[in-house]
């Protein structure tokens, strides 16, 4: 039985305007490190998928920079969706090519811009999950044990065991504070995104719940994709599929996790000084700088007199603005 893993590297540029632009969304930008977040993504598959069986799935102009990213992966493994319709069409068309070339093949589906802190143990609950999608023929997601009240991301509420899963009780998204914090004391977990299953289960699933997909699901199993995506309704796969199956699980992973929606993320996930900033590129900061994110792309940025602020110049923009309220950017990328 051959493990695939499809890798989600669409987006649209704008969640840390000004670095990331459509031409060049998070997943192509050094956020953790010196190298891109989808290159970073590869590499964790190594030694549990070979790149000859990861695809990738990304926008149409985006196809060159991915090749050009990550070249070990074949360019004829990298599909661009005819159309943005969000995760369930995606997955969908990543396990009919599967069903297709490998009857019986399995499916790791992940997306390119997590920050994973441990990547042998990212492969230990893959692997888990891979084998109870194996032997139970369910569909399985990696929970992730929360370190903190986070109202941002979905959750999972674990039922009863299911060998070495459990069964998933329900989904709760982006829950108020208060919530969030009583999720976190029942033990309830986040849904990371890391989903397993055989190419061919997934496809029965979804072929049996996911209604927005019906209406091109004729043209999927003919294997024509533009007609497939041109005439499904937008649909996340949690929404679509994982919510209303019965044949769901859910194993935990061990592993720091954060899928990096903000530049408040990086306080997170990067080094920082001793009065808590991060910094990147030529940067000088005054001794009054606190708890900040200050970024600066080929030219130097001086910094004073500030606390709990982003401040980002790259691609001949500025942006300055408090940590704590993403949401903003949005409306400020929008007003441009």
């Amino acid at each position: 039985m051959s493990t695939w893993a499809a890798i989600l590297a669409g987006g649209a540029g704008t969640r840390f305007w000004p670095l990331s632009t459509p031409e060049r969304p998070k997943q192509l930008l050094p956020l953790t490190g010196d190298r891109p977040l989808l290159a970073q993504t590869v590499s964790r598959l190594r030694g549990l998928v070979p790149p000859e069986r990861i695809l990738i799935l990304t926008g149409p102009s985006l196809v060159e920079r991915v090749a050009a990213t990550v070249p070990e992966v074949p360019q004829a493994n990298i599909f661009a969706e005819p159309r943005a319709a969000s995760t369930a069409p995606a997955l969908a068309w990543a396990a009919h090519w599967i069903a297709k070339h490998d009857p019986g093949g399995q499916l790791l589906s992940l997306h390119a811009d997590w920050a994973v802190g441990d990547d042998r143990a990212f492969r230990a609950a893959a692997t888990h999950a891979l084998g109870v999608a194996a032997e139970q023929d369910v569909l399985v997601t990696v929970g992730i044990k929360p370190t903190r009240n986070e109202t941002g991301y979905g959750y999972i509420v674990p039922g009863k065991p299911s060998g070495s899963a459990r069964k998933v009780k329900r989904f709760i998204e982006k829950p108020s504070p208060t919530r969030a914090a009583l999720l976190r004391r029942r033990g309830a977990l986040w849904n990371s995104g890391l989903f397993a299953w055989s190419a061919a289960r997934f496809l029965g699933e979804a072929g049996a719940y996911a209604k927005e997909l019906a209406a091109g699901w004729t043209a999927l199993t003919n294997g024509d994709a533009p007609r497939f995506f041109a005439a499904v309704t937008p649909v996340a796969v949690d929404v679509a599929v994982l919510e209303r199956t019965s044949r769901l699980a859910v194993v935990t992973g061990a592993f720091a996790w954060d899928d990096i929606g903000s530049w408040d993320a990086l306080l997170r996930i990067r080094r920082r000084d001793a009065r808590g900033n991060v910094t990147v590129g030529h940067v000088t900061l005054g001794d009054d700088v606190k708890n900040s994110v200050i970024w600066a792309e080929n030219e130097a940025i001086a910094v004073g007199g500030i606390e709990d602020m982003v401040v980002v110049h790259a691609n001949g923009h500025t942006l300055v603005m408090p940590t704590g309220r993403p949401e903003k950017l949005k409306t400020l990328v929008q007003s441009l």
